[in-house]
């Protein structure tokens, strides 16, 4: 019997090699936004990354992108105050939305950043996808399921991508995975296949790019 939510496949060769490319190709940040109107052009396919303060956003990216300064990690939550822009070539934008949860940030600014968040993901027309991140280790908090809350009212389609999975052992990411599943079966917004990750050693980084290259 095929589960809910199954975990992704890998690419097929062909799509493998389209994600591989495109984020082999140029790859620049644009611009980062505090405001809605600061947004670049709805020009082209957009994701997003969408996920708690310190879920591995940062990390995630580079891995994608193979570099290892091209989003600024940190292990200080709430490090991304800003709406970041990278140029996938000419094809798409990638985008690193503010964290979201627990930050050390003082309250205003905090507020701020999450009222921006959520325009962001009710308003923008390009936006294809939504990657939402999940920590591996502790699985779907409260903060996430206002998130996807907020995307199914807003009809943005979101795929559950599990992250740190090279910190957790076999039972755990079991337990974590079946929550994951019953949790999203309230979604009408959520893409019918998991991503589970490790920036560290690269599981699952092939079968993000091809998703994410096959997105137009």
């Amino acid at each position: 019997m095929m589960l809910p939510f199954p975990e992704a496949p890998a690419p097929d060769p062909e799509a493998a090699e389209r994600g591989r490319l495109l984020f082999a190709g140029p790859i620049d940040f644009l611009k980062g936004a505090v405001a809605m109107d600061g947004l670049p052009p709805p020009d082209r396919a957009e994701i997003c990354f969408a996920g708690r303060s310190n879920v591995g956003k940062s990390s995630l990216i580079n891995a994608l992108a193979g570099r290892k300064g091209l989003a600024r990690a940190s292990n200080t939550p709430g490090r991304t105050q800003e709406v970041n822009f990278f140029a996938l070539g000419s094809s798409h934008y990638l985008v690193d939305l503010p964290g979201y949860g627990y930050a050390e940030a003082p309250l205003a600014v905090v507020r701020r950043w999450q009222a921006l968040l959520r325009d962001y993901l009710s308003g923008r027309p390009s936006l294809r996808r939504a990657f939402v991140l999940i920590d591996s280790r502790h699985g779907i908090k409260a903060a996430d399921a206002e998130i996807l809350s907020l995307l199914d009212r807003a009809a943005v389609p979101f795929q559950a991508v599990l992250t740190k999975a090279d910190k957790i052992g076999p039972r755990v990411r079991a337990a974590t995975l079946e929550g994951v599943r019953a949790a999203l079966r309230a979604h009408p917004a959520a893409y019918p296949e998991l991503v589970v990750t490790s920036s560290e050693t690269g599981e699952g980084i092939p079968t993000l790019r091809a998703a994410i290259a096959a997105i137009a």
